[in-house]
């Protein structure tokens, strides 16, 4: 197996939005904001070869969108998906799977793409993945999520016929459930930042390594009341991330963050104040 980062860019949110009850007289030491309030974030997705495969982990916001649109979000930087899928020796065309962990458009906007006035697939000869739950979620979307479930994202997938679902058993609140899905590739569900969000977990190099997405979005997200404004259930989400790092702390797993702008990954350990990031390094360093 071979795993690869691909940074698709860098995007801004509202600070107090991403760190919720926390002020911002702490979080700005972390992730400085701008005068308009808003910090940097990454766009930042896997690339796995494996046995034939090249499954991409997410795939960012993609360039379809308006320029209102995009002057919301203040899309920056010299790096693309394409840019960094060729510093690999790739094309888009060559992905033959799309790991979505979830809908909202920072995550899968990337996945379809304007061809004239059709909205088509991006990955052309790719398989999409989502899951039964989180598509119902996505595709019904409730009022405070509906403005990042953008349908012009989403519903092309299914109609291509390239939409695939993962199989999954019902879950529990506050409980990370696992399956497998491909090789040394399992999935973890967690329901606080969203339903049924997809953590991809792999063995690789002897080490365990889990992409973050949206429950720990950052290293400054690791101690447990920095929950983003934007989830859906924040104490799902702090149990959530209590089972997950005392787990991963007592089993020395390796975090990959998709939003860090700094940090690619962490180790961890315990202080006195509660688990903490311990190394940071990069997904090459590995």
């Amino acid at each position: 197996m071979n795993l690869y980062s691909i940074n698709c860019g860098h995007f801004k949110l509202d600070g107090g939005a991403m760190f919720g009850v926390v002020p911002k007289s702490i979080w700005n030491k972390l992730n400085a904001a701008d005068e308009n309030n808003m910090c940097s974030w990454a766009l930042r997705s896997w690339l796995i070869e494996d046995a034939g495969k090249l499954i991409l982990v997410d795939c960012g916001m993609g360039n379809k969108q308006s320029e209102k649109f995009f002057g919301h979000y203040y899309l920056h930087g010299d790096d693309n998906l394409d840019k960094s899928l060729a510093a690999y020796g790739f094309h888009r065309n060559d992905i033959t799977d799309v790991f979505l962990t979830h809908l909202h458009f920072d995550h899968c906007g990337g996945a379809i793409e304007r061809d004239g006035e059709k909205l088509v697939p991006a990955f052309k000869n790719a398989v999409y993945w989502s899951n039964r739950e989180h598509w119902k979620w996505a595709t019904e979307p409730n009022a405070r999520e509906k403005a990042s479930f953008l349908k012009e994202n989403i519903l092309p997938i299914q109609e291509s016929g390239q939409l695939r679902f993962v199989e999954k058993k019902t879950h529990e609140f506050g409980k990370l459930e696992s399956a497998p899905f491909f090789n040394d590739f399992d999935i973890r569900f967690a329901n606080g930042h969203t339903d049924a969000m997809m953590l991809p977990q792999i063995k690789y190099k002897g080490k365990t390594i889990v992409y973050m997405a949206d429950l720990l979005p950052s290293y400054a997200h690791v101690p447990l009341p920095y929950v983003m404004g934007y989830d859906t259930r924040p104490l799902i989400t702090m149990t959530e991330k209590e089972q997950f790092l005392n787990e991963a702390l007592e089993n020395d797993y390796i975090l990959f963050f998709e939003h860090d702008a700094a940090h690619e990954c962490c180790t961890l350990q315990q202080t006195e104040k509660g688990i903490r990031p311990k190394e940071f390094f990069k997904l090459s360093e590995i």
